[in-house]
């Protein structure tokens, strides 16, 4: 565990301009759609794993911001990361990314509405004048989907709200909500359920109005110009994680996944359409 690196200095290292490297490193992140600590800790074995499975050292390099990951990633600054279906697209449209594995929950992911149970909210249409927080801009489920789903229901959000905030994060979201801050808020059906067990959220404060339709999101992304032979090895390593292996299980847990599937870049049509109907996406 001690070659994983998540240190903010390292970080500044891999990411400033200029810097090379022989591949003896794969150079990891993730879009920081929970708290560093939190995508830190999910990581760790996952990291330890792909360090026994490809024979490199792996770096964990946390980033501040959704658009940091995807400048690094198409900048060749990172060879592999973490991104929600809409940062995806955006990376795409950068430059040439290959889109390797989700979660097999990822091919039908939601989002959920969530309101503070002391505004009176008991529906999206009560939320009308009230205000109302996405997560991050660039967000798949946290603010595309549910802006897009939103618009579906003829509620354009700049129009139908008080005022339209953005957390960052879905946590954020669920803490802005349970203290009052805003009125309702939407963020991802996975954290959502992951603060409801772990006991984090205050169900009298914080309660759900609704769950979109389901869409494709989350992926494990390569930058295009990796080794074929690597992305052979990283692709496997993910597809063979088995809940019947107990350490397996601990990843798999962790990223709360049952088991990772194949993904391809058609799965995401539907958030490249949706992106650019919403005005996203030129």
């Amino acid at each position: 565990m001690n070659k994983l690196t998540t240190t903010l200095a390292s970080a500044a290292l891999l990411l400033s301009a200029g810097t090379t490297f022989a591949q003896d490193v794969l150079r990891v992140s993730a879009i920081p759609d929970e708290a560093p600590t939190e995508l830190a800790r999910k990581f760790a074995p996952l990291g330890a794993y792909l360090e026994k499975e490809t024979g490199l050292k792996v770096q964990f390099v946390p980033v501040t911001d959704y658009a940091g990951v995807v400048t690094a990633l198409t900048s060749d600054k990172l060879d592999m990361a973490w991104l929600g279906g809409f940062t995806y697209v955006q990376a795409k449209e950068r430059g040439k990314v290959i889109p390797l594995v989700q979660r097999e929950e990822d091919t039908k992911f939601t989002s959920k509405f969530i309101a503070n149970t002391a505004s009176g909210v008991n529906s999206l249409k009560d939320l009308k004048g009230k205000s109302f927080a996405f997560g991050s801009a660039s967000s798949t489920s946290g603010h595309l989907m549910p802006r897009f789903f939103l618009q579906k229901e003829g509620i354009k959000p700049e129009t139908f709200f008080k005022n339209v905030a953005y957390s960052g994060a879905h946590d954020a979201t669920v803490a802005w909500v349970a203290s009052g801050k805003v009125d309702g808020g939407a963020l991802n059906s996975s954290v959502w359920d992951k603060l409801v067990e772990g006991h984090k959220v205050d169900l009298t404060k914080v309660k759900v109005i609704g769950t979109t339709p389901p869409f494709y999101d989350y992926n494990w992304t390569v930058r295009g110009n990796l080794d074929p032979a690597l992305v052979k090895k990283i692709t496997a390593a993910f597809l063979k994680l088995d809940a019947k292996n107990p350490e397996q299980k601990n990843i798999l847990e962790l990223q709360r996944a049952t088991r990772f599937v194949p993904t391809k870049p058609d799965n995401y049509r539907g958030i490249e359409s949706a992106a650019r109907e919403a005005g996203l996406l030129k």
